[in-house]
């Protein structure tokens, strides 16, 4: 009887381990932490004091300097590209604490050492890494999506009430909202892959933290003193994606295809690697 209902089970796909199962667990452990309900939450709520702190701090500035555009360097404020751009300032802290949030999906694992029973349950570790990166991808846009909406139904009675142009349907407002969300999937997607390379939460949250702000500051100071070293910068991870979401205040003299390209590399490459590591080092 045992062996008849073990050949039902298995006829029907009971205890088959799949990649759908392997995510839907995932998103039950995930959600089930109160550190992913905390950043997500911290996420949506900075994106938004900083959209409505700097939309009323530029807004204010705009009406109190009626000679705005005789001082060198506000020549663009008035327009509408800057108004969206001005929305969207936040976009570098949700990279940060979205990026962290990546980091804690699989660092966390090796730190409680539930890595252990993660991989018996699926002994296919690339499925894992798989269920991951769909479930922070998944994740972190809808995240952003909802912070980038939400910041602009914030905003928009301030701009009006300083007659600065925020539309839902122009072209700036799209770009930040599309190329916003590749930038944080982008962060995220890194996060994911250092938790996995260094399989420690603080060593993968400083690590990302160097690389999204502490390494551009040192770039500002490297291309202040010598010029060679702006064709490099130009391919860091906060320069691509911030400049495809707000080419404004982030110029940069790639083209939409190269920039797309370099973000492409930054997302694959990492998660390759980890991959091969994932596949080759012991679980403990």
């Amino acid at each position: 009887m045992s062996t008849e209902l073990a050949s039902r089970a298995a006829a029907r796909g009971y205890g088959r381990v799949t990649l759908g199962g392997v995510l839907r667990s995932e998103m039950i452990r995930f959600f089930s932490l109160n550190s992913t309900r905390i950043l997500v939450l911290v996420s949506i709520a900075v994106y938004i004091g900083i959209a409505a702190i700097v939309v009323w701090g530029v807004g204010s500035f705009m009406s109190s300097s009626p000679e705005l555009g005789q001082i060198p360097g506000t020549e663009s404020m008035g327009t509408a590209d800057f108004a969206v751009e001005t929305m969207a300032s936040g976009l570098m802290f949700s990279q940060l604490i979205l990026g962290v949030l990546g980091v804690l999906l699989f660092s966390g694992e090796f730190t409680t050492g539930s890595a252990v029973s993660t991989f018996l349950a699926s002994p296919q570790r690339l499925r894992v890494l798989t269920a991951k990166i769909i479930l922070i991808t998944a994740l972190t846009a809808v995240v952003q999506l909802v912070s980038t909406l939400a910041a602009y139904l914030v905003c928009r009675p301030l701009a009006e009430n300083y007659s600065m142009a925020l539309d839902l349907g122009s072209e700036a407002f799209q770009r930040v909202l599309w190329y916003g969300v590749l930038a944080v999937v982008m962060a995220s997607l890194i996060g994911l892959a250092l938790g996995l390379l260094l399989r420690n939460s603080a060593g993968g949250i400083t690590s990302l933290v160097a690389l999204f702000f502490v390494l551009p500051m040192i770039a500002q100071i490297l291309m202040a003193v010598t010029d060679w070293f702006k064709d490099y910068a130009r391919f860091m991870p906060d320069q691509l994606g911030l400049s495809l979401a707000l080419p404004l205040s982030y110029p940069s003299t790639l083209e939409t295809w190269q920039q797309l390209v370099g973000v492409a590399g930054w997302i694959v490459l990492p998660l390759l690697l980890a991959g091969i590591l994932l596949k080759s080092r012991d679980v403990k």
